[in-house]
């Protein structure tokens, strides 16, 4: 992964206020997620949380729901603790967010980014990007979502007997 400052020579993306994006060092293919170029930090709907040392380093242990109003799919995630760092929600609640360190993937471009776990699980987006993440890699049409395509989950087909 390439450092983001020197990415700034790539050509900007644009996406939409809304997007299919993907999380490959958390095994997460596709989640939906709201670009917010009004919240600073990212973050992302985490339950289970768990840390714990493994020597010198603390890490997390947590689960992802990436498919909205789906509790019964699920992915599980175990990495190293960048920071802990107080995030001002959009009620305006100041809380304390494990932050964690990943790759976040649209339309075929990969930046490295800060992702803040918090419980997303009532907003209408299990993931939020925010500006830092997108700054000198993409830049936001509000007037339109989805430009990597509209996901589609395969339904299973009853079998008639």
């Amino acid at each position: 992964m390439d450092d983001p400052a020197k990415s700034v020579n790539e050509p900007m993306i644009i996406i939409g206020w809304r997007e299919w994006v993907g999380l490959p060092e958390l095994s997460v293919r596709q989640i939906k997620a709201k670009i917010d170029t009004g919240a600073r930090s990212s973050s992302i709907h985490a339950f289970d949380v768990e840390t714990y040392m493994e020597g010198e380093t603390e890490r997390v242990r947590f689960s992802i729901h990436p498919v909205q109003n789906r509790d019964d799919v699920f992915v599980n995630a175990d990495v190293p603790i960048l920071e802990r760092r107080h995030v001002r929600s959009s009620n305006g609640e100041v809380a304390e967010r494990i932050v964690i360190r990943t790759e976040l993937e649209i339309l075929q471009r990969r930046a490295l980014i800060d992702l803040t776990l918090a419980n997303r699980d009532a907003m209408g987006f299990r993931m939020l990007v925010g500006r830092e993440a997108i700054r000198n890699h993409f830049l936001v049409d509000p007037g339109a979502s989805f430009l990597a395509g509209r996901h589609r989950h395969r339904r299973r087909r009853k079998k008639h007997h």
